[in-house]
């Protein structure tokens, strides 16, 4: 089986997990309630809805909400000097736009929140800042491109992610 998988009577399961392998945790699973819920920012409709939702749920559960945007480094625009410069100015201003409509949605509402401006695979990147904020939950949203299916980031994080993901319309 891929992935470390096996069959155990019509069922599979990861063999670390029911072999008995300790398998360290980075987020702590079973606790009552949420601690912290990373969202993906990237300036479209989808990801704002992802944030209104993620910020109702982070009030109802009294946990830190830490919006992610994720600047996408390996595109043709990284590939000069020039490039990098122009695209990480963009970059910057998208960030500086972002945060100000954040602070205008999230003003009235009593949450705990941060904005992490992150470089790099944009699924990897919320992965990698839910791991350092040790978030219990991350929130995307769906992408329009496709035709209404998931777009590459909320697939990759549906399948690879080691915590709970939302994806929300």
């Amino acid at each position: 089986m891929a992935h470390g998988r096996r069959a155990l009577e019509g069922c599979y399961y990861h063999s670390g997990v029911a072999e008995g392998d300790k398998i360290e945790r980075e987020f702590e699973i079973g606790k009552d309630g949420l601690g912290g819920i990373v969202v993906g920012m990237d300036g479209s409709p989808a990801s704002f809805h992802a944030a209104s939702w993620a910020a109702g749920l982070a009030r109802r559960e009294r946990a830190r909400l830490v919006l992610v945007y994720v600047e996408a480094v390996g595109g043709v625009a990284y590939w000069s000097p020039m490039g990098v410069a122009v695209a990480s100015e963009a970059a910057e201003s998208l960030v500086e736009e972002l945060k100000k409509e954040v602070v205008a949605h999230l003003r009235y509402i009593d949450i705990d929140w941060d904005f992490v401006h992150h470089r790099g695979d944009p699924a990897v990147g919320l992965e990698q800042v839910a791991e350092q904020y040790r978030a219990d939950l991350i929130v995307v949203g769906r992408s329009r491109r496709r035709g209404g299916l998931l777009g590459t980031v909320p697939a990759t994080l549906v399948v690879e992610a080691v915590r709970p993901v939302v994806v929300v319309p």
